[in-house]
């Protein structure tokens, strides 16, 4: 870390836990086994049961430990760690992802040499809860030049960030806000990302950053919170337009997008209600078709059940 504590550091690293004390030490020491090291640690605890993760953070005086009530998401934990940060760019660790070595050092060089870029991010090579590699990546295009530049306009319904991968300034934060709380606790990354790219372009590195961890104990395993996120993705797009005039020809296109999407979650009874209430929000005439109405009643005879 930076060698002067009394001085700002270049990076606020924000690392959010709860009770994986084995994934959030292989996460810690990755942090500090970076090439870079002018950056301060903030961990933030989500009331996890115990003093266990604390007694980990002890082993380096340098990290900052904050425990808070436990949320149930890192909605919270992220948005503390942002208020506590005081670097000029800000990254966020999920507690069980592991940085590679020269992932700070490489990306706080881009942002220094681009200041039209306010985010530098990249893609993960999978492995197991063991840290076996896989040989799978997550967070890679076919194209991966459609992850750089100004992206907003393709990327909402279509892709996002990998968390741990992006290197933000801290200024783009303050502008845009921190994670909205309102929303499900699933896609709040997605919501958050998308409105970065309003304001900023985004750096893509075709290169593996972290070892992104696949898992039964991760917070996206079969979290039914995701079937709203198109309706939450579509409610942050309006309000953009409304504030910031975004216009009709490109807002038209996104929002199409989320519609199918939020009517293909529809695989089951259940998520039929939900996509049908969520879709309706999003454009209500899109019901007034009887071809859709009559189709997708002969797909889910019980839907009007509600079950």
């Amino acid at each position: 870390m930076s060698s002067n504590s009394s001085l700002v550091p270049t990076v606020s690293v924000i690392i959010t836990t709860y009770n994986r004390p084995r994934y959030f030490k292989e996460a810690l020491d990755s942090v500090f086994n970076q090439t870079y090291n002018d950056f301060e640690v903030i961990v933030v605890d989500d009331g996890t049961p115990g003093d266990e993760n604390e007694q980990i953070c002890d082993a380096y005086p340098e990290v900052k430990y904050h425990k808070i009530s436990n949320s149930g998401s890192p909605i919270v934990p992220r948005n503390t760690g942002i208020s506590l940060a005081k670097g000029k760019y800000i990254a966020f660790l999920d507690d069980d992802d592991i940085w590679l070595p020269e992932k700070l050092e490489v990306q706080v060089e881009i942002l220094d040499n681009n200041l039209d870029f306010g985010l530098v991010h990249g893609y993960c090579s999978v492995i197991d809860s063991n840290r076996n590699v896989t040989g799978e990546i997550a967070g890679r295009l076919n194209d991966p030049l459609r992850k750089h530049g100004y992206v907003f306009d393709h990327m909402v319904g279509n892709f996002t960030v990998m968390m741990s991968t992006a290197l933000i300034r801290r200024e783009v934060i303050e502008k845009t806000g921190g994670f909205d709380d309102s929303i499900p606790a699933a896609g709040e990354d997605m919501e958050f990302y998308t409105r970065l790219a309003f304001y900023t372009q985004f750096w893509f590195l075709d290169q593996p950053l972290i070892l992104y961890r696949v898992h039964d104990a991760g917070i996206s395993v079969n979290n039914y919170n995701y079937n709203h996120l198109p309706v939450v993705l579509y409610r942050t797009v309006k309000n953009l337009k409304q504030k910031e005039g975004l216009e009709n020809k490109r807002f038209r296109p996104i929002v199409r997008r989320l519609l199918l999407q939020q009517v293909a979650m529809a695989n089951s009874n259940r998520t039929f209600r939900t996509a049908f209430m969520n879709s309706f929000k999003i454009s209500p005439l899109f019901w007034l078709k009887p071809i859709v109405v009559w189709g997708l009643i002969l797909r889910f005879p019980n839907f009007l059940k509600f079950k």
